[in-house]
């Protein structure tokens, strides 16, 4: 409480000082006061400078120790007469002393600047975050404002579905919040959002709206102009970022296929010249490929240009109509509710037994709840067939790839699975802009969306014809056409169609004739699918840099497991000197590079086809095919072809 009182009347001393830090709390939604933060702040900062300190003890040890023992030190070129040790002029306790205090200080000092920096960088994610969504929240505006809806309902609506607009439907609620609870009215809202929302395109956005708003212009006609306008600037940002897409895929094949492969072949020169590189290459193959690789995969991941998950949440209306009418509890019908809970049991377990597949490829992670424990046994069988063998390498040679094969079994189904899942909801994103096409130009004619649905039912649009004909059978069992669509949302389940959906119930809702929100709807669909076929297209090329890398990588660790390692091994050891730089030769087992090569070739090929999955199609997921496909040519190359 006291350290508390005090931050108060140090912020309030200078506030000049922290008013960048303030108001980047503000933007990033922190939820704390700037003292609060600046408490945390103060905490993390302490507990840094203790890691920094406990590190700079272990470092001053490891100087220290190869300073007196002659391994390491700086020529005296100049002849200056120095000490050997500063224990000479200062007693060793006093330096180490000093050093872990230094190593306080830096580290307080460092963690605490970065914790000021922290909100900076949120706001700039949410900023990220709020420009790839707004032209879906502005388009949802104007369909409700096509509808008749007043400003406030607007942003009420909108605020509500944080869910599928994400950080946009956030900045919104805080107009209704200022009006709700703090008297604002709209435009003085409004105007407090511009003031504090991270994004330089919402603020832009926002007094244009003011704009319209105090001059009493159209706006819904400013709402739709600026729905397209967005929509256009979307396929500029992307341009942007495959730019720097291209940047990291060639920094990721110049430092993780080319670079490990230079190294890997000095390791085995000096290998076999008996240097320590069996250590050295095991690091490279175990720490530093498989490191760097999830590094990288992190990084593409940050900079991507994705859409958000979305979540649709059911609401469950207890009615009290009839709360009045009494309600008579006959004997003897408990066994009755218990056989309904029962036959809702069987009938799901009957459901699964019928479609085996339609839940692994609804959510492909199911396939992890039986591929998983399968690959354990094999590899437990394996384990317990395998004989003890005395040379550990000849152990490690016959279970490693047992192993890969355990990881393929996992990894196999869910890529399969993966695949069909993918396939199916690409095509049917692919379709619907041609399906909302139609709809707005039948509704434009006068006929209702169920009309238009109905009408629908007898176009041939592939896969999503199949959808189509749910929705009316859904419509024809008594649901209305805002409960059909929520259902197909459901099946399909992906950030363009939920926001394509809640886009059209709302101003099915709102009104009758929703021909323009319709055109919308199917401009955005269509640029979005625009976009991602460029996307693909631009990286098709980088995915198949990364299979000519794995494969040039592979070729020239077959080429030293074959040619090299064997012609080394053959290498008569008599007349060699024992001392110099060939006494280690042949001292070095052969077996251990190889199974390392081997090792090194797996590796690669694990995490290159996770990378090539993460640049084409913006997820690791998509890379799993990848990885399989590389890992079989790694283990058929190894296993039969360099035998």
């Amino acid at each position: 409480m006291i350290v508390r009182d005090y931050l108060h009347r140090w912020v309030r001393k200078d506030p000049v000082r922290f008013h960048t830090l303030h108001a980047d709390l503000i933007s990033s939604r922190n939820g704390m006061t700037l003292e609060q933060y600046l408490w945390r702040a103060i905490r993390v900062a302490f507990l840094s400078g203790i890691l920094f300190a406990v590190v700079g003890y272990f470092v001053y040890s490891f100087i220290a120790f190869q300073v007196v023992t002659g391994k390491a030190g700086i020529s005296n070129v100049f002849n200056i007469h120095v000490p050997v040790s500063p224990g000479t002029i200062f007693p060793a306790f006093y330096v180490q002393a000093f050093v872990i205090i230094a190593a306080f200080i830096i580290g307080t000092y460092a963690g605490y600047l970065l914790m000021l920096k922290i909100p900076g960088i949120e706001k700039g994610s949410r900023s990220i975050k709020i420009n790839l969504t707004l032209h879906n929240a502005v388009a949802y505006m104007y369909a409700m404002r096509r509808g008749g809806a007043q400003q406030m309902t607007i942003f009420r609506s909108l605020s509500d579905r944080a869910n599928i607009y994400g950080e946009v439907a956030l900045e919104f609620r805080q107009i209704v919040r200022d009006a709700d609870f703090f008297g604002y009215d709209v435009v003085s809202a409004i105007r407090h959002l511009g003031e504090t929302t991270p994004s330089e395109k919402l603020k832009s956005f926002l007094e244009d709206l003011l704009s319209v708003i105090e001059s009493g212009g159209d706006m819904a006609d400013f709402l739709g102009t600026r729905v397209r306008l967005y929509q256009e600037e979307a396929r500029f940002e992307q341009r942007q970022f495959l730019n720097v897409l291209s940047i990291v895929a060639e920094s990721y094949v110049t430092l993780f296929v080319a670079g490990p492969l230079f190294l890997i072949i000095i390791m085995v020169v000096m290998g076999m010249m008996g240097g320590s590189a069996v250590l050295q290459l095991a690091l490279i193959t175990y720490a530093v490929m498989p490191i760097g690789s999830l590094v990288f995969i992190l990084l593409i991941d940050l900079i991507s240009i994705k859409a958000e998950r979305t979540e649709r949440y059911v609401k469950t209306k207890w009615l009290h109509t009839y709360s009045d009418v009494r309600i008579q509890r006959r004997p003897n019908e408990e066994h009755l509710f218990e056989q309904l809970k029962q036959y809702d049991h069987v009938r799901v377990i009957l459901y699964y037994i019928k479609h085996p597949l339609d839940s692994f490829v609804r959510n492909v992670n199911h396939t992890l709840y039986i591929t998983i424990p399968v690959a354990i046994i094999y590899i437990l069988m394996v384990l317990m067939r395998v004989p003890q063998y005395q040379n550990i390498e000849t152990y490690i040679g016959v279970v490693d790839d047992h192993i890969v094969i355990g990881l393929l079994i996992v990894m196999i189904p869910y890529a399969l699975f993966y695949e069909i899942w993918s396939r199916k909801v690409l095509g049917i994103q692919a379709l619907l802009p041609d399906f909302l096409e139609r709809m707005a130009g039948i509704n434009q004619v006068g006929l209702t969306i169920a009309q238009a649905i109905a009408i629908m039912v007898n176009t041939n649009l592939g896969l999503l014809s199949y959808e189509i004909r749910r929705i009316k059978r859904d419509m024809d069992w008594g649901a209305n056409f805002t409960e059909a669509l929520i259902r197909f949302e459901e099946r399909v389940s992906t950030p363009t169609i939920a926001r394509t959906v809640t886009l059209i119930t709302k101003a099915s809702e709102m009104s009758g004739q929703i021909n323009e929100v319709l055109t919308i709807a199917s401009s955005d669909a269509k640029m979005s699918e625009i976009l991602k076929r460029e996307r693909l297209a631009e990286m098709f090329i980088y995915t198949a840099i990364v299979y000519l890398s794995f494969f040039v990588f592979l070729f020239v660790v077959a080429v030293l497991t074959t040619q090299f390692l064997p012609v080394l091994a053959d290498v008569s050891m008599s007349g060699i000197p024992q001392t110099g730089a060939l006494a280690g030769l042949g001292s070095i087992p052969l077996v251990t590079f190889g199974r390392l090569l081997y090792h090194a070739c797996l590796v690669q090929a694990l995490f290159s086809g996770l990378i090539a999955g993460q640049m084409g199609e913006s997820s690791v997921s998509a890379g799993v095919k990848h990885s399989c496909v590389l890992l079989v040519i790694a283990l058929v190359t190894f296993n039969f072809v360099l035998v």
